[in-house]
């Protein structure tokens, strides 16, 4: 029973097959192999317009990346509170940018909008005295396992240019957001007003893959030289183009997601039927935050459920009582009907 993340299960099969077929014979290195310029062929046909494309080996060397190329070192970035941004990937973006200032926004539900945007972007009146606001970066689906719709993203973008910004989606978990809204990529991307995506795999059934997808191809002058000096261009990168192109054959990324949200959404309704729980965020993705009694936690890891205790559910959520816990479970690709059902029956069997 481990929920404890989509990143502690294996790769997919097709991936792991494409990675032993790029293994056989010579070819061109740093990207300049038949693997990678198919999968790059098959992203850009997927999104359905002209992009720049950059295969890395992390999702923080994919946002940083990306900052970098938006942000100068004096400007700002929007981001949520929670955001991996800011909290998870150790200054990282600062870093690559060269000091840019990220500013955390609290807003409901793991969500920025337009409004909460709007009001920080008004308290910029200290003219070079304040960072120049220069990107916004959201997270989709959110670290609240929330989901904005392309009317949201629309209008989140809409904000960012109207003050000369751009506006960045970390996308770790974009697939499980996609899958949810039923809509096509570019949707939710670039007809939406997106200029920069980081594209992740490594959660959806790949071994070690994201990409820089750049909408805004100004973004991408001297790009490849900012992949370089930052360590993320593999010399043996048809490994990363073979995981890619499997990623994407036959929709099998799509399919995956489905499959980690339908497991989400089982253990959601499991959790909630079974009345010992509070669910205060709907589930969206592939992500569920139940609000527990720490006794029922406790039972649950004595149990041999993997899950962690989140630190917050931020505002417009439920208060979270003395005696409680705000705790995370994902499902993966791998999360199979039986494994969630094995963790409702432990929720129900608690008799604390």
């Amino acid at each position: 029973m481990n929920f404890a993340s989509d990143n502690v299960v294996g790769v997919h099969p097709d991936v792991m097959a494409a990675i032993a077929a790029a293994n056989v014979g010579a070819q061109g290195s740093y990207g300049a192999d038949e693997y990678t310029a198919r999968g790059l062929d098959a992203l850009a046909e997927l999104f359905e317009t002209d992009i720049a494309a950059f295969p890395v080996l992390t999702g923080t060397a994919a946002n940083s990346l990306c900052l970098a190329a938006m942000t100068p070192s004096f400007g700002g970035v929007l981001c949520h509170a929670d955001a991996h941004v800011m909290v998870d990937e150790c200054g990282a973006p600062e870093l690559f940018t060269g000091g840019a200032k990220l500013i955390g926004l609290d807003q409901p539900a793991g969500k920025l909008t337009p409004d909460g945007i709007s009001d920080r972007l008004a308290q910029f009146v200290r003219g070079e005295h304040d960072p120049l606001p220069s990107t916004v970066t959201i997270t989709h689906a959110t670290e609240l396992g929330t989901v904005y719709t392309p009317d949201e993203v629309g209008a989140i973008a809409e904000v960012a240019h109207g003050r000369g910004m751009r506006l960045h989606v970390d996308g770790a978990r974009f697939a499980n957001a996609l899958v949810s809204q039923g809509c096509a990529p570019a949707d939710l991307t670039w007809r939406a007003g997106v200029d920069a995506l980081s594209f992740g795999g490594t959660k959806n059934g790949a071994m070690a893959l994201e990409v820089v997808v750049l909408f805004d191809r100004a973004l991408a002058e001297g790009f490849a030289h900012r992949r370089m000096k930052t360590a993320q261009l593999l010399s043996k990168g048809r490994f990363l183009g073979a995981q890619l192109e499997a990623y994407l054959a036959d929709g099998l990324w799509l399919d995956t997601a489905r499959h980690a949200n339908a497991m989400a959404r089982r253990l959601a309704e499991g959790l909630d039927a079974a009345g010992r729980v509070r669910l205060p965020l709907p589930t969206q993705a592939n992500e569920v935050f139940p609000i527990m009694p720490a006794g029922l936690f406790a039972h649950l890891e004595a149990s041999g459920a993997h899950l962690y205790e989140w630190p917050g559910v931020g505002p417009g959520t439920d208060v979270i009582a003395e005696g409680e816990v705000f705790a995370r479970l994902v499902c993966a690709w791998t999360t199979t009907s039986e494994q969630v059902d094995e963790l409702v029956a432990a929720v129900a069997g608690w008799d604390g």
